[in-house]
């Protein structure tokens, strides 16, 4: 009698980091928008009426140009280093 043969090895699929890449990404994004709101919220509970204050423009305008930045600087350490 033959002995059956071993099941074939499954492989990962190539973009298995790629997956792996988004659902990291995914959850640091959540968990920095998480404390970011929970700061944000804790500051207007400080605030002289417990509200929050609107967000100058300007505030605005830089955190955006820093996200952006954030953004390219990641983007950038994806790519191979140059010899």
């Amino acid at each position: 009698m033959q002995k059956p043969a071993p099941p074939a090895r499954t492989t990962l699929p190539a973009t298995n980091w790629q997956t792996r890449t988004y659902a990291v990404g995914m959850g640091l994004g959540a968990l920095l928008g998480l404390i970011a709101a929970y700061l944000f919220n804790r500051a207007a509970a400080e605030s002289e009426d417990g509200k929050p204050q609107p967000i100058p423009t300007a505030t605005l305008i830089g955190l955006v140009l820093s996200v952006i930045t954030l953004i390219r600087q990641i983007a950038e350490s994806g790519k191979p280093r140059k010899k």
